[in-house]
């Protein structure tokens, strides 16, 4: 049986983006009918898509930061305190910025910023699997991002979109040697969401064994150390910003997280959920489910080490898979969490890339179908929290 090597030559990322067009045509298509499919099942059900995509659960709190800023919270009857600088700054300023400039709502705003994201995302990540694996294999990856069952949240006015796509990009560029951009994206990806700390780890193992295998020389690389330096600013200032207005130092967005219930005890809360389930049938049904699942997702995460991924991207997809799988709170969140882990089905699309293009389609394009329907039904539902 043949094998796909790694392909590591390089190749400008003017031209990566020009032959990520049938990508982007494939993710466009899948997003496309995930959309068909919300707005008749929203005719049939008399909800307005546009509310569930724009004007629910977190978009809400992305929109009320847009709009009034950072202070606003609200008490829940268990004494609890969810506050909006659980939310990082770099969406809500995309939507005022964009609102500023068009006379778009910030909530219609948000849903722009999203759609262009994830259609850079799909870029990013086409670019980063055409890299290592050929061009065959950026498509089907690009494809099998698009039909995750809960893609739909890569059209809603959230923040997944936009962190994949400066993820994926500065993974590309770490992949390139291009350290400084690596480093200001992955300032970007720290300002997006909490788990941009994942990017940086990439960034700074990445590094780290550059120096250790050139450490005979005598300087180190200019552009490497700066790409080290800028990678964490994105972050560290918002979470020390926060620190300072909340009074509690270093610690104070971590005070904010628990708040909402979040924090990270190493799986013990989402392995109690799952055991939970067994209770009774339909919970032990679940619970088999969530367990194939998460079995899946180390499976892969495996696989993918055994046909040698890049480090950086083996680092990356590692810490988002941990920060997900073994924080407390909000499990249904979960799979939602782990979208941004694209590397984790870079043997997925190895696999289909080797297949005709008429199996990959069939089986793409079944996938496709499901993952709208199953979108539409859990918008329609308890959604995503």
């Amino acid at each position: 049986m043949t094998t796909l090597a790694p392909r590591l030559s390089p190749a400008p990322a003017g031209h990566a983006l020009r032959r990520a067009a049938p990508a982007l045509l494939v993710y466009a298509g899948v997003r496309a009918l995930g959309l068909a499919v919300l707005a008749v099942w929203g005719a049939a059900a008399g909800k307005s898509p546009h509310t569930l995509l724009a004007a629910r659960w977190d978009s809400l709190w992305y929109t009320r930061v847009a709009e009034h800023g950072y202070g606003w919270q609200v008490t829940l009857p268990d004494g609890s305190v969810h506050s909006n600088l659980a939310f990082f700054p770099l969406l809500p300023w995309l939507e005022r910025l964009v609102s500023a400039v068009s006379p778009l709502s910030y909530a219609d705003a948000g849903l722009v910023v999203s759609w262009v994201a994830s259609l850079f995302a799909a870029a990013g990540i086409f670019a980063v699997a055409d890299h290592v694996y050929g061009r065959r294999a950026g498509v089907c990856a690009v494809a099998l991002w698009a039909v995750l069952p809960v893609g739909v949240v890569q059209s809603m006015a959230y923040s997944e979109s936009l962190f994949t796509a400066l993820a994926a990009w500065s993974l590309y560029a770490v992949l390139r040697g291009r350290w400084v951009l690596a480093g200001v994206l992955a300032s970007g990806a720290g300002l997006t969401r909490p788990v941009g700390a994942a990017v940086v780890a990439a960034i700074w193992v990445a590094a780290a064994v550059q120096v250790y295998r050139e450490r005979r020389k005598r300087q180190a690389d200019r552009h490497m150390v700066l790409g080290v330096v800028l990678a964490p600013l994105g972050a560290a200032a918002y979470v020390l910003w926060v620190g300072h207005r909340t009074g509690g130092g270093l610690f104070g967005y971590l005070d904010v997280q628990a708040g909402w219930g979040n924090g990270f005890d190493f799986g013990y809360a989402f392995a109690r959920f799952i055991g939970e389930k067994f209770t009774s049938v339909p919970g032990a049904l679940a619970g088999i489910g969530l367990i194939v699942g998460v079995a899946l997702v180390v499976r892969l995460y495996v696989v993918g080490v055994r046909q040698g991924q890049p480090l950086p991207l083996l680092v990356y997809s590692g810490i988002v898979v941990a920060l997900a799988l073994c924080a407390a709170g909000y499990f249904g969140s979960k799979p939602r969490l782990l979208m941004p882990a694209f590397p984790l089905l870079l043997p997925l699309a190895v696999a289909l890339a080797r297949l005709r293009t008429s199996r990959s389609a069939l089986v793409l394009g079944g996938v496709a179908v499901v993952g709208a329907v199953y979108g539409a039904f859990w918008l329609h539902g308890s959604g995503p929290p």
